[in-house]
Parts: structure tokens; sequence; C-alpha cells
């Protein structure tokens, strides 16, 4: 048997984990270059120069809510689109309501799509920059304030915003 392959087959593990690890940054920069799942920006209200709010023309956005199995929640929009202009500033409600009779915790994901338009859907407040509590049986309507910059390409005709609630409950 030769002396080396031990040595060799010890490093494949450690190539294995390397590899895993790396994994997460790898993807962020290929979703970052193919415009794969379109994560939004965030945006303070202040920043936006209302001079710049594309009148002539308009975009559809589209609303989407689910709540990932075993979180006792129901979430929805409450307007499925609306027509915006570019570069103007919009406001759309969800509602939130705990099925359950105890207090639980969720956080919500939000994904963009096409892709490519996902670099230009700022938000200056969402529910999904924080872990939300509900107590027992709470209802609660939750504001978005966005806004889509008015250089988004004259192609994008349609946007859809969906958010996913997630359990942040421990156990």
């Amino acid at each position: 048997m030769n002396k080396t392959n031990p040595w060799k087959l010890a490093l494949i593990p450690l190539l294995m984990f390397g590899f895993g690890f790396a994994l997460v940054p790898l993807y962020d920069v290929f979703c970052d270059i193919t415009g794969l799942n379109g994560k939004t920006g965030r945006i303070q209200a202040a920043e936006i120069d209302v001079d710049l709010i594309d009148r002539s023309r308009t975009i559809e956005v589209r609303f989407l809510a689910n709540t990932s199995s075993g979180l006792p929640w129901s979430f929805e929009p409450l307007q499925k689109k609306m027509e915006i202009h570019p570069g103007q500033i919009y406001e759309a409600l969800y509602r939130v309501r705990s099925t359950s009779g105890e207090k639980t915790m969720g956080q919500a994901i939000p994904s963009v799509s096409p892709g490519l338009a996902a670099e230009h859907f700022n938000k200056t407040e969402c529910f999904c920059f924080t872990q939300q509590v509900l107590e027992g049986y709470e209802t609660r309507d939750m504001p978005l304030r966005f806004v889509v910059g008015s250089d988004i390409s004259d192609k994008i005709e349609q946007i859809t915003l969906s958010y996913t609630f997630f359990s942040q409950d421990q156990g």
C-alpha cells in the first residue's frame, strides 16, 4: 500500500468542509451575477429624490404572502396588486393573524421576481426588518413602504414581491 494514500484520503473531508463553508458567499455572488433569489434593498426615505419620479410609465407590483409549515399564522396582503410610478414612494399593508392561543414569533423573508428588478426595489419601512411577536389570536396590520428606482429597465412591466414567514420560536 502506498504511504501517501492515507494522507490523500484524509485531505478529502477537509476539502469537503472547506467547500461547504464557502457555499454561502459563493451563492451570494452567484445570485448577484444572475439576479436569482431577488433580495430587496433598504433605503432611508430622505435619500429618495422626488424629482426622479417617472410619471410617464407604470409598473404593476403584485403582492404574495406565505407562512412556513409549523407557524400557526395566517398571512395575506390587503391588496393583491398596485400600479406604481418608478421613483415614487408607496405603501402596502399586510395582515397577519395568530391562529394559536400561545405567543409565537416569526421572521418574514422577502423575494422579488424578476430577479433583475430586485436591485431597484428598495424599502424604507418593512415588517421584514425585525422579528414579529404575536400574542395568542392577535391580528396585526403591518405596513410596507417601498420605492422602485426610476432607473429600472423599461422592459420590466411587472414585479412580484413575495414574503414567507418562518417560525423563530425556540424548540
